[in-house]
């Protein structure tokens, strides 16, 4: 037994975490999973956390008995915004402000941090036919940076004074993005833009490469 911290996140997942060991758990169960509060054989608490197997074959379980609660509280992180970082990411948005047409040929910017009720899109633009776009700029773009691009899309296509011209499109910038975020985005009518950091700081010199 020791002092132990329990999480139960709203995804189903289970964690015990100690008091080392950084941000990885000692132990956890991804979802989809199952947690029963039952009554082990010496009385004390037990959760039987269990997780969904495959036809066939033998779901893996979680024991954890529970001996006394130092603390108990619930809470609703409510919707994610998602992940922003400074350093390379803010230096990013900061360049491709500077430069949107190179994302796109005949881009300009109209602001940045454009607000909306879940959080500011990176980059609020206008393409040459005078159409809204909505960037939103990752270092490494994955899939939950497509779903936050995708709800701020939705939100600002209910905008009347953004969609007078056509719906609102999105652009998702990265310096790398991963073969599965690019499959959401693009099924999403997303445009991927991989972003070169070195030749947007003026690092990357053309006349110094071979090809």
């Amino acid at each position: 037994m020791a002092t132990r911290v329990l999480m139960i996140k709203a995804d189903g997942s289970v964690l015990v975490h100690s008091d080392g060991g950084s941000y990885k758990p000692l132990n956890w169960m991804s979802p989809p999973c199952t947690v029963r509060e039952g009554e082990a054989e010496d009385g004390r608490v037990e959760w039987t956390v269990t997780a969904r197997a495959a036809k066939g074959q033998t779901p893996d379980t979680l024991r954890i008995l529970i001996e006394e609660i130092h603390h108990d509280t619930l809470h609703d992180l409510g919707i994610d915004p998602g992940l922003q970082k400074d350093g390379v990411e803010k230096h990013l948005q900061e360049l491709l402000a500077e430069h949107p047409a190179t994302l796109a040929t005949g881009l300009t910017l109209v602001r940045r941090e454009f607000p909306t009720a879940i959080g500011p899109v990176d980059l609020m633009c206008r393409d040459g036919e005078g159409l809204s776009v909505a960037v939103e700029i990752k270092r490494r773009g994955e899939i939950d940076g497509v779903e936050q691009l995708t709800r701020y899309l939705e939100l600002l296509n209910r905008d009347p004074l953004l969609t007078g011209k056509g719906a609102v499109r999105g652009i998702f910038a990265a310096q790398e993005i991963k073969p599965q975020a690019r499959v959401l985005a693009e099924d999403r009518g997303i445009t991927c833009a991989v972003v070169d950091y070195d030749a947007l700081r003026g690092l990357d010199n053309a006349e110094d490469r071979l090809f």
